[in-house]
């Protein structure tokens, strides 16, 4: 069985398929045993879920590795929920890192005008500035 390779905006196709997904970093957050990662790939944004009983040990201890617009390969299952952005999330069961970025300077904190200027390349990706 061979692991399709869709992009986000694709990602309802294979609801109950495997696939991996390569994309940046968008955001994380964690609750213990699991954490979410918020992944886009330039056509849309996808939640991806790390349980610690789904990934082996070695996946599961990159969380604090993994840095905002770190590139990733990750690779789980499809499952709808409607709760997810885009209405799908994948249940992850591997990570490749492929290239940690530099700490990000754009944070969900408020920032002041002259920052926000200096780095302009990066504040108009966030949500807030596309609204």
């Amino acid at each position: 069985m061979s692991t399709e390779r869709p992009f986000i905006e694709d990602i309802g196709r294979y609801d109950g398929q495997e696939v991996t997904i390569s994309g940046w970093l968008y955001n994380k957050r964690s609750s213990g045993k699991i954490w979410f990662l918020l992944l886009r790939d330039g056509t849309g944004i996808l939640q991806c879920v790390v349980s610690k009983k789904d990934v082996n040990e070695k996946v599961f201890q990159l969380y604090d590795e993994l840095t905002y617009e770190s590139s990733l390969k990750v690779s789980g299952l499809v499952h709808a929920d409607r709760r997810a952005p885009g209405g799908f999330e994948l249940w992850v069961n591997d990570i490749e890192v492929l290239q940690i970025a530099k700490d990000y300077p754009i944070t969900p904190k408020e920032h002041g005008v002259d920052f926000l200027m200096d780095h302009r390349h990066l504040w108009i990706r966030s949500l807030k500035q596309n609204a």
